[in-house]
């Protein structure tokens, strides 16, 4: 019974790490909106300058209002990048989808720790060790239990071994 009680409190985990990375997808999302609005704001002001040179408004009301848009423009552009800064490594790398649900809610997206421990830069042995350990009770944690219970010893290999190449992926896309 107790077994059974871990195991859902396992799946309910599960289900609550897939809509926080579904969120965090969404973040992205609109970081990639400002972009665009960025984008647009640029052609703006380039559209300004050219109308500034045919039209009939006075040059001086017209360079006011570019470098209005220029300054805002770069406001936004470092709006953008403190935005990335704080996103920081959550997009640096893809990890596997069994990686977002069973494991990036407490140990991070790509492995540097949260709730659970930082588990990027650990050996593959290592992890496949804990991992097996947690799954037969050895090491107590219901949590992992719970979210470890139903895998397979292959799939513990496969996830071990995944992220055991975090480091080198995170050096990577620096």
């Amino acid at each position: 019974m107790l077994r059974h009680i871990i195991a859902g409190l396992g799946g309910a985990l599960s289900l609550a790490a897939f809509l926080y990375m579904y969120a965090n997808d969404t973040k992205f999302d609109k970081l990639g909106k400002i972009q665009a609005v960025l984008d647009k704001s640029e052609m703006m002001a380039t559209m300004a300058q050219t109308e500034a040179q045919v039209g009939d408004v006075p040059q001086q009301v017209i360079g006011s209002a570019v470098t209005q848009m220029a300054d805002k423009t770069d406001e936004s552009a470092e709006t953008l990048k403190a935005l990335k800064e704080k996103a920081g490594s959550m997009a640096s790398f893809k990890v596997s989808p069994e990686y977002k649900v069973r494991c990036s809610s407490c140990h991070g997206n790509n492995g540097e720790g949260g709730v659970g421990p930082k588990i990027i830069g650990l050996s593959e042995a290592h992890l496949i060790q804990s991992l097996t350990d947690f799954k037969t009770g050895k090491k107590q944690n219901y949590v992992m239990y719970g979210l470890l219970a139903n895998m397979s010893q292959e799939e513990l290999d496969a996830l071990a071994k995944e992220i055991a190449t975090f480091e080198a992926k995170s050096k990577i896309a620096q």
